[in-house]
């Protein structure tokens, strides 16, 4: 029965729609999995009893024909999306307790098409970090290991858990958010493959808000074709969203076969910097290569303002962090310390909890938004934001996709002291993510090879506003022609 979890989203269904196996044999399986793996700290709610209830559903939906697209297919949660019923807590101490009376848009849909709930899985409190370390219940870990060491690894963040998850086996995909490469980075130091659609694709509407301006929802899943699958059912106009884009939904799984030859693969520059990881580069130019074989055309191209997106992302996120966090007093709902006066309970709760990375951004965002500070900062920051949109406008005027790398290094071991002593290193492990989000534009990272260490490297795959469909094309051919071995 353990075989089963090794199956893909896609092959899970038609094993179910053949009546290979049940659904009920399908979540034990998982359910046996996630029990062998406590250790990673990869879920933070399990609700087993909700999920084989969920399963012995779509069997009968099977029974009689009326299964769904995603019908008996066991998902992980990542904390951040409101589910009625299961605890909803950010991963952060101040939302402790916290249960929703409502079901955030992304997981009403997946359950309308007949997905299993495993339970809500780890990340970084409020989807602040890059390792899943800021987590109120302790961070998840990597299933991979480095060659010759028994070290722990980070699982990346803030959807560590989501990826540990599915690298492990332990659900056959899961949800994931990205504000400035959440859902990427996890997915590439994990060796699994994650997808940030467009901005708008999919509703916000009851996931906790951190930037609300960046904030996307997206799958992560063991291969490209699953994301596809995932992304059909996650996506679509909500009226409870007004950022939500009214625009169809296709059929992402239509594409995938497609060729990509003609098609203009877009090098930027600015992502070869000096210094970067020659691991890096080699896994970007072999990746080039790949996709010249297939036929494509490899195009240079330049993203200027690249350099300040780190920083414009790091005024802008902590900017709105600290307008939507503000809601947390104490007084409607989760954690409540008492005090003295109606000021010292907002003190006492805000203080304790909210951890130390929370508590870092909401002083930089109330900083960059105070007065004489606004328009050096926050105003400034928004106008460099257009340019840096503008770049990829002039950039896919020339090509259809852009290749980059995803991260400039492997998954580095819990608690590293460079990371934990210094935020900034940790920041930086974003560079090549935040652009996206900055312009709102698609993003896809997949497994592309190993490091040195024998960890997973990933490449990201760029599209043009509401392209989806290039980016997964690309992304499936190019899977193909890499053929990375999941462990």
């Amino acid at each position: 029965m353990s075989d089963l979890t090794r199956l893909t989203v896609g092959e899970a269904k038609k094993g179910l729609d053949k009546k290979a196996f049940s659904a009920e044999e399908l979540t034990r399986a998982y359910l046996k999995k996630m029990e062998e793996n406590r250790r990673l700290n990869a879920f933070v709610e399990e609700v087993p009893e909700k999920a084989l209830a969920q399963a012995r559903a779509a069997d009968e939906k099977y029974a009689r024909g009326e299964a769904g697209a995603l019908e008996g297919i066991p998902l992980g949660i990542k904390d951040l999306f409101c589910t009625k019923g299961i605890k909803t807590t950010a991963c952060s101490h101040i939302l402790d307790g916290f249960v929703p009376p409502y079901e955030s848009t992304v997981t009403e849909k997946l359950l309308e098409a007949g997905a299993v709930f495993l339970g809500k899985l780890n990340m970084d409190e409020f989807a602040m970090g890059g390792s899943n370390e800021t987590s109120y219940y302790g961070p998840a870990i990597n299933p991979w290991k480095a060659q010759g060491s028994n070290a722990d690894l980070v699982p990346g963040g803030s959807s560590g858990g989501s990826a540990a998850a599915v690298a492990a086996e332990m659900c056959a995909a899961a949800t994931g958010t990205d504000t400035g490469g959440s859902i990427r980075q996890p997915a590439a130091f994990c060796g699994v493959t994650g997808l940030k659609p467009t901005y708008g694709r999919c509703s916000r509407y009851g996931i906790v808000a951190f930037a609300s301006s960046l904030d996307q929802a997206g799958p992560i899943a063991k291969d490209v074709s699953d994301c596809a699958l995932l992304l059909n059912a996650m996506a679509g106009y909500d009226p409870k969203d007004s950022t939500s884009s009214k625009r169809a939904v296709p059929d992402f799984t239509a594409v995938l076969e497609q060729s990509v030859k003609g098609l203009k693969i877009g090098v930027p520059a600015e992502y070869r910097p000096e210094g970067l990881n020659p691991e890096a580069v080699s896994c970007w130019d072999k990746g080039i290569e790949m996709l010249r074989a297939s036929g494509a055309e490899i195009v240079p191209i330049s993203l200027p303002h690249t350099k300040y997106a780190l920083a414009v992302y790091y005024i802008i996120a902590p900017a709105e962090a600290s307008s939507n966090l503000a809601r947390y007093d104490g007084i409607r709902y989760g954690l409540r310390v008492p005090g003295n006066s109606l000021d010292e309970l907002y003190i006492n709760t805000r203080t304790e909890g909210f951890g130390p990375e929370v508590r870092r951004r909401i002083m930089i965002g109330t900083y960059v938004l105070s007065a004489g500070y606004y328009d050096a900062y926050y105003l400034k920051a928004q106008k460099v934001r257009r340019l840096i949109r503008n770049d990829f406008i002039e950039a896919f005027k020339k090509c259809d996709v852009i290749l980059t790398p995803t991260a400039p290094t492997d998954a580095f071991p819990l608690g590293d002291k460079s990371m934990s002593e210094n935020p900034i290193n940790m920041w930086l492990n974003d560079v090549f993510t935040v652009s996206v989000n900055l312009a709102g534009l698609p993003a896809l990272s997949l497994p592309a090879g190993l490091s040195s260490r024998g960890l997973p490297l990933g490449l990201q795959l760029i599209g043009r506003a509401f392209d989806e469909e290039t980016v997964l094309k690309t992304a499936y051919a190019l899977e193909k022609e890499i053929n990375f071995e999941r462990k």
